[in-house]
């Protein structure tokens, strides 16, 4: 008599991306708590889930519009063929002060409403002891637990307008990337400003730069965020001048910068020192890659996206930006 024995056999099925901004909410919670922050996603940050092979982080801009900017994320992954083994995040960066009326939860972090304080790493309204930068700092030290995402090799930190200058900074400062064991990559895309090493300024047509011929009149035009002058508080505080320049040359930066981005429209910086950077974001853009990667020995990128200005929808969906934003090996 042939005896026959059936094992049983466990079939794990993990959940596909989650698609709304109605169901795709998370808490992201700073130490021990209280204090919390909300973000966007398509997975869980504490579901185990092996398929994950990449994350992409994007940081909205003024308009505080995180659900808006979740679903340019969203659309990139599905053009990119990328949604069921990247996990797309869109933190808010929320706040009720000033002309900001977010409605916030109990115990949620408000940040800085106008200004560039949240953009470049300043503390928080009601929490001193947070700034905007350890926001990023915790979703990526989350995305590198390995009994969450086992197989996840690369992260991309992308930010568009106020968000491109929020990532510019955070390229620059943060504590995470050397020591997380997965490898992060930096998209800078269509910000106003940036923020300068030294004193130099481009010429008129950013192919030199020299000391800033305007600087008498023009007296902040090398203070932070624009330069590294003055960083009185925040998350930059603790560090100096050197550490900034040789993290931010070290790190791969890409420059994704609008073809036609050439207009002083949505929240053009006219200001003195955002001027003194060169006339337009594109140009402002081309600049300041030539500028690290001459000046400082970088190895950052520039990608020009043609027939888009400033729109951040134009920008992440189109055909260029994708294997830029969905890295196809790590990095």
């Amino acid at each position: 008599m042939k005896l026959v024995f059936l094992s049983l056999i466990t079939v794990c099925i993990w959940a596909g991306p989650c698609m709304t901004t109605v169901d795709c909410t998370e808490w992201v919670i700073f130490g021990g708590g209280p204090a919390r922050s909300m973000i966007y996603r398509t997975y869980p940050l504490d579901v185990p889930n092996p398929r994950i092979t990449r994350a992409l982080v994007v940081i909205h801009g003024a308009g505080r519009d995180a659900d808006n900017y979740y679903r340019t994320g969203l659309a990139a992954a599905f053009l990119a063929d990328a949604l069921d083994n990247t996990v797309v995040i869109a933190p808010r960066v929320a706040s009720n002060t000033g002309s900001c009326r977010d409605q916030l939860a109990p115990n949620e972090v408000s940040w800085s409403c106008a200004g560039d304080s949240w953009r470049s790493g300043g503390t928080a309204v009601n929490n001193q002891k947070l700034t905007s930068f350890d926001f990023t700092d915790e979703i990526l030290r989350r995305l590198a637990k390995k009994e969450v995402f086992p197989n996840l090799k690369a992260i991309v930190v992308s930010g568009h307008s106020a968000g491109g200058q929020y990532v510019d900074r955070y390229a620059m400062a943060n504590r995470m990337h050397d020591h997380l064991g997965v490898p992060v990559r930096y998209v800078v895309s269509n910000p106003s400003s940036y923020a300068y090493l030294d004193t130099t300024r481009p010429t008129p047509d950013g192919a030199d730069f020299r000391a800033f011929a305007d600087s008498r009149n023009c007296t902040t035009f090398d203070q932070w965020p624009y330069g590294l002058e003055r960083r009185a508080g925040g998350y930059t505080a603790g560090q100096t001048d050197d550490e900034l320049r040789k993290q931010l040359a070290a790190r791969p930066v890409t420059y994704l910068l609008g073809e036609i981005d050439i207009l002083p429209l949505g929240g053009f910086d006219a200001t003195c020192p955002a001027m003194a950077q060169g006339a337009t974001r594109l140009a402002r853009g081309q600049a300041f890659c030539r500028y690290v990667n001459q000046k400082f020995g970088a190895r950052h990128a520039l990608t020009v996206v043609p027939l888009c200005g400033h729109n951040a929808r134009c920008m992440f969906t189109a055909e260029i930006a994708l294997p830029i934003l969905f890295p196809k090996d790590g990095l």
